[in-house]
């Protein structure tokens, strides 16, 4: 072991990601472990004493076609990284998510011959789609920390070092979760039904997918005037686009629609509107996960620009697209892709999940799988890095 502090490396792209770091930097603390973070961090690591050197929004870009709008700002930004930690090396570095930023990341410290051990926590979706990453993967990465079992297992088959460390969401969210408690929390109506309308947290999503959920919310109000729509906004820049998007709708439909505003540095008003709502549709990513844990009636949707779409729908090796389907295996959870994400079909999905019986199957699969998540044998991600420097 090192007889001084650890000096620790983390780069995280979005909300998820931060909740991860700061879990990951507490639980270095309470271990004991004496570490320096510093990279690139959101509002709940740099909370915990995290040093970051870019905002965490540079790399909020999703997409092959949108990422390549951005492509320089980006290629600065990792060689600005390189550049510092050339200078001033940290003992691991840590790529939280984010993988087409993060991966590259590890791919340049190892070119630069730096004493750097490198981590990617959240395995990129490689048994889905581009498999032949692994072989780049097993070049620039010591160890992939991944959240699913069967992520771990794909690793095995090409030799490249894995840790299955669970998803830590699992472990944290209860088995048995009660709405009413969740609706109080934020102030909401006990009596009263919600409708959650996540369209993402990313400004691209919301001018993409923004439209699609409120235009489905108006389908829905013109037959359910009694329904509240609940929509979180994870900053003040989020807010102003949602809220200009709305201006395009009848004010009948904006008396109903409540805007969540986050009010704490973990940002985690997206998991409470879920928590608190009847019924739930959202983007297709990382916050299915958390909707499956919390056991919410829900539909998924995403849309793409469209070559982007052409050219993943070529390279994606599995049948279902999100997190809820893949884990069970089978479809639990309707999902809307591209030309099948209208609202006309959002709001048809939403109206079936109103009906008692159909609502209590889909939960009664999500609460299983909630369930096979916690029996698997994980190790704790401290461990597993540490071991990279024993």
């Amino acid at each position: 072991m090192l007889n001084r502090k650890l000096k620790i490396g983390i780069v995280v792209g979005e909300v998820s990601g931060d909740t991860l770091g700061a879990k990951l930097i507490r639980s270095f603390r309470e271990q004991g472990i004496e570490a320096e973070f510093e990279g690139i961090g959101g509002p709940q690591m740099i909370a915990e004493g995290f040093n970051s050197y870019y905002p965490m929004d540079i790399l909020s870009v999703m997409g092959i076609v949108e990422v390549l709008k951005d492509i320089k700002k980006l290629f600065a930004v990792r060689d600005g990284l390189v550049e510092t930690w050339t200078k001033n090396p940290v003992d691991i570095f840590i790529g939280i998510d984010a993988p087409d930023f993060n991966l590259r990341l590890s791919k340049s410290i190892k070119q630069h011959n730096l004493p750097i051990k490198t981590v990617q926590y959240v395995s990129p979706s490689v048994w889905a789609w581009r498999q032949g990453r692994v072989h780049g993967i097993k070049a620039s990465i010591d160890l992939v920390l991944c959240l699913f079992p069967f992520e771990k297992a794909f690793y095995q088959q090409f030799d490249v070092p894995a840790a299955f460390v669970g998803h830590p969401l699992a472990s944290q969210l209860p088995l048995q979760n009660s709405i009413l408690d969740a609706k109080q929390e934020l102030g909401l109506d006990l009596s009263q039904k919600h409708i959650a309308l996540l369209p993402g947290s990313r400004r691209g999503e919301i001018e993409r997918l923004g439209p699609l959920v409120l235009s489905a919310a108006e389908i829905i109000h013109k037959k359910y005037p009694e329904y509240e729509f609940l929509i979180p906004a994870i900053n003040d820049a989020r807010k102003s686009q949602i809220q200009e998007l709305l201006k395009q709708y009848p004010e009948s439909l904006v008396s109903k629609v409540r805007l969540m505003e986050n009010l704490d540095a973990e940002s985690k008003i997206g998991r409470q509107v879920m928590n608190a709502s009847n019924i739930v549709a959202l983007a297709s990513g990382t916050a299915t996960l958390e909707a499956m844990l919390l056991h919410r009636p829900m539909v998924t949707f995403y849309k793409l620009n469209w070559l982007t779409y052409i050219i993943v729908k070529l390279m994606v090796k599995i049948q279902y697209y999100s997190l809820p389907n893949i884990v069970a295996g089978k479809k639990v959870i309707q999902e809307l892709i591209q030309s099948d994400a209208t609202p006309e079909n959002l709001a048809a999905e939403i109206e079936k999940l109103m009906n008692v019986e159909t609502a209590q199957i889909q939960v009664m699969q999500l609460i299983t799988m909630h369930k096979k998540l916690l029996a698997g044998n994980s190790e704790d991600p401290v461990q597993a890095i540490m071991g990279l420097i024993s």
